[in-house]
């Protein structure tokens, strides 16, 4: 099937922005059979500049930029951060940006278009992979070093256009039950670092998913699936600071700090407060899990939310640094989620 030319594409998406001017842009690409991607590089409904240049220099060149929000989002939950991007580390495959505000892990192998755009006066620089889905997005706000912004597009910004060209997700190759789960559970109870989880995931060739219903309850147990609302609002309550992550193929973007205002609006429960915003589709969670892994500082427990697809849409610690113990009291709290005791 031929890709849209991009008068079609602008016409059929002018037609639909008529119909529903509510929808967003990644719901508009989804009904068009489009990327979001394809729409922001043929003006649909807005105006963009390609940046020319590696997603390494364009992100070591963010710092200049000032406060910004920062948004990074998968699928089921929508992460949005504001602060000035200091600590930038990005020479190589993987990025860092752990400044006190804006904390990311940035996965390059992933990356391939970027733009700054302008949408409805609002603008933003936004980030794409080889499929076309956004990666991240910066955007301007009243706080931003306005001739800043503007010499950072004309630096960066492209001669012309590069064509989009759709390059399909290869899924990786993992089972959903480990070969052995006995080694599996042994390997889990050596780790001393919760980064080592990935290298064991990737050593087993096990899924994410299918190593928590593996381990034993003691490490990784199923809670209710209100967990995540109990658990934002005794936060709330006790002004107690946690770490939430949300993460696609080429981010990971945290929050580190209380939470306070929390609203439900439909399927999506929020917390609304001045410098982080969390947007999660509660109705997409299948499983909800605590998860309790070992360190060199003691016991360090998560709450996890997984779609019906296994895909991993939020997680939740309590605030910590590497050196540091948990905090004691959210732990306290996911055992008050658990039906069953944890390994400790």
């Amino acid at each position: 099937m031929a890709a849209p030319t991009e008068e079609s594409l602008q016409s059929r998406n002018a037609q639909l922005q008529q119909d529903e001017p509510k929808l967003r842009i990644r719901e508009r690409a989804l009904r068009l059979g489009a990327t979001e991607a394809e729409l922001v590089a043929a003006d649909c409904g807005l105006s963009s500049t390609a940046l020319a240049g590696n997603a390494q220099e364009i992100v070591s060149a963010l710092g200049v930029l000032g406060p910004v929000m920062a948004l990074s989002r998968n699928d089921f939950a929508v992460h949005e951060r504001h602060g000035s991007y200091t600590g930038i580390e990005a020479k190589g495959p993987v990025g860092i940006v752990l400044g006190p505000d804006i904390d990311l892990r940035l996965f390059f192998g992933s990356w391939k278009y970027f733009y700054a755009v302008t949408e409805n006066g609002r603008q933003s620089l936004q980030f794409f992979d080889k499929a076309g889905q956004a990666v991240h997005k910066i955007y301007r706000t009243e706080h931003t070093d306005g001739p800043a912004w503007d010499a950072f597009v004309a630096r960066f910004a492209a001669a012309q256009k590069p064509e989009v060209v759709i390059e399909p997700v290869v899924a990786a190759v993992e089972s959903d039950t480990p070969s052995d789960a006995a080694a599996l559970r042994a390997h889990w109870l050596a780790l001393k670092d919760t980064h080592d989880f990935f290298t064991m995931l990737r050593q087993f060739k096990v899924s994410r998913l299918g190593a928590l219903r593996a381990a034993g309850e003691d490490l990784a147990q199923q809670v209710e699936a209100d967990g995540v609302e109990r658990m934002l609002t005794r936060a709330a309550e006790t002004a107690l600071p946690i770490m939430c992550f949300v993460a696609n193929r080429g981010i990971v973007q945290i929050h580190t700090g209380p939470v306070k205002k929390l609203l439900r609006t439909g399927p999506w429960f929020n917390v609304l407060d001045e410098s982080f915003n969390l947007h999660l589709n509660t109705e997409a969670v299948a499983s909800s899990w605590v998860v309790s892994k070992p360190t060199s500082d003691g016991w360090v427990t998560s709450l996890e939310l997984y779609s019906a697809e296994g895909e991993l849409i939020v997680q939740f610690f309590g605030a910590r640094k590497p050196g540091q113990p948990e905090i004691g009291a959210w732990r306290e709290l996911l055992l008050s989620l658990s039906a069953q005791p944890l390994a400790a």
